[in-house]
C-alpha cells in the first residue's frame, strides 16, 4: 500500500469503532457486521474495509463533504472520520452552502414534502453525527419504523455520548454518563447515572485496555474509544451545539414531533 493510500485510509479503523454498534442492530450499513468487528480487532486496513465503510450511507455524504472542502485527506482519513463521529475544527471549515447542498442531494429525494423540516436546520447545522441523529433521523422514519414506543432511547443510544469509567467487570464496564431527557418541550442532558456497557464480546472489542477514571465515547451499548481531554471537549462542544440548535432554532424540530 502506498503512502497516499495509507493516509487516505488512516481513519478506517476509527470508523469501524463507531459504525459497528448500529450496524450490529441492522440500522445502518451492510449486513456483515461481524466483518467490522474482525477488522477492528485485527488492526487490518485494506480495500475490503474501505468497501464496507463506503456502504454506510448515513455518514458517507458528510465524510465526503469534509474531505472535499477542507483538504484534510480522503473521506476515511483519520481527521475527517474523527470530525464526523467526535468533532474537531474541520467541522467549522465547511460552509453553510456546501453543507446544505450535500444534505439536500442526499435527503431531499427521500423526504419529499417533509424536506422543509430539514432544510430549515441547514443554517445552524454541522457535518457531525449529532446532526444526523437530532435532525435527520426523526424525518426519515428511523425513530418510528419497527421501533415504536422507544424513540427517546433510540436518540440517546444512537448519539455518540461520553462517560467516565467507574469499574471494569470482565467484558463489561460500568460508566457514569448523562442520559438524554425530554421534558415535553426540550431535549437536554440529565443528571449523571451509571450504565453498563460492552467492552468486548469473546475477547473482540474496539478499545485498548481501560481503567477506572478513563473517559470514553459510547455508541449504543458499546464503548468505542478512550477520549483524551481535547477529544472529550470537542464531543461535548459539537453535540451540545447541535442539541441547542434543535431545541431553540427550529420551527419544526423532529424530536419534538416524534416525542410529542
Amino acid at each position: 500500500m502506498s503512502d497516499s493510500e495509507i493516509d487516505a485510509w488512516s481513519g478506517l479503523q476509527l470508523f469501524a469503532r463507531y459504525a459497528y454498534p448500529p450496524n450490529e442492530r441492522g440500522y445502518c450499513g451492510p449486513d456483515d457486521h461481524l466483518a467490522l468487528l474482525e477488522y477492528r480487532s485485527s488492526g487490518l486496513v485494506d480495500q475490503g474495509l474501505a468497501q464496507l465503510a463506503e456502504a454506510f450511507n448515513g455518514p458517507w455524504p458528510y465524510l465526503k463533504l469534509m474531505a472535499e472542502k477542507t483538504g484534510a485527506g480522503g473521506p476515511f482519513s483519520k481527521r475527517v472520520v474523527e470530525a464526523y463521529w467526535v468533532g474537531n475544527d474541520l467541522i467549522d471549515r465547511v460552509g453553510t452552502i456546501d453543507f446544505g447542498n450535500a444534505v439536500e442531494q442526499k435527503f431531499r429525494p427521500r423526504l419529499g414534502r417533509n424536506w422543509h423540516a430539514i432544510s430549515e436546520a441547514i443554517p445552524g447545522g454541522i457535518p457531525h453525527h449529532s446532526f444526523h441523529v437530532f435532525v435527520t433521523y426523526p424525518w426519515v422514519g428511523l425513530l418510528e419504523e419497527n421501533h415504536r414506543g422507544e424513540p427517546l432511547r433510540i436518540l440517546d443510544q444512537c448519539r455518540i455520548r461520553w462517560g467516565r469509567v467507574e469499574a471494569i467487570e470482565g467484558e463489561l464496564a460500568v460508566v457514569t454518563s448523562e442520559p438524554l431527557t425530554w421534558d415535553g418541550n426540550r431535549l437536554s442532558l440529565g443528571h449523571p447515572r451509571k450504565e453498563t456497557v460492552t467492552l468486548t464480546v469473546g475477547g473482540l472489542g474496539f478499545t485498548e485496555p481501560l481503567r477506572p477514571g478513563d473517559w470514553v465515547s459510547m455508541h449504543w451499548t458499546w464503548i468505542c474509544d478512550r477520549l483524551d481531554a481535547e477529544q472529550l471537549a470537542a464531543l461535548k462542544l459539537y453535540s451540545n451545539r447541535q442539541l441547542k440548535m434543535t431545541n431553540d432554532e427550529l420551527a419544526h424540530p423532529g424530536p419534538a414531533t416524534i416525542l410529542g
